[in-house]
């Protein structure tokens, strides 16, 4: 059996923003107990992170590091047409990840205790960010 279904998430700025509940929401509605799901982000300047969830400082630190790994200086790039951050965003979302496959099993993700799902926002600027579900099971 496959489901399929989409949600966004509002994001305010660079940051990590955990979607954790609203997928955990959508599967339990599925009443599948075992499959594959699959969520993939339909933007190139955000990406799609599994990271901890238990202390703040992780996610802070993790924007932080980006910054300093791909700084905004329009010098450097051609693409900046929206702005500093427009390159700076494709880039980090190269480095990272688009899409993101997790077992399911008993219901539920099979993810650790301290794992959560998260939008990466390379943007300055509030977005909009419409993320894919789909899940293949039984």
């Amino acid at each position: 059996m496959i489901r399929s279904t989409s949600i966004t998430v509002s994001t305010r700025g660079k940051g990590l923003y955990p979607f954790t509940r609203q997928v955990e929401g959508w599967l339990a509605k599925q009443g599948m107990t075992s499959g594959l799901l699959t969520i993939f982000v339909q933007h190139t300047s955000c990406s799609l992170v599994i990271q901890e969830n238990a202390d703040p400082d992780v996610t802070l630190d993790l924007r932080d590091f980006f910054e300093r790994l791909v700084p905004e200086d329009e010098k450097h790039y051609r693409h900046t047409a929206e702005g500093a951050d427009d390159m700076t965003s494709h880039i980090r979302s190269t480095l990272t990840q688009t899409s993101l496959s997790i077992p399911v099993i008993g219901s539920h993700m099979a993810l650790g205790t301290w794992q959560g799902l998260y939008v990466f926002e390379h943007r300055s600027r509030p977005h909009q960010r419409r993320i894919v579900l789909q899940i293949i099971g039984e």
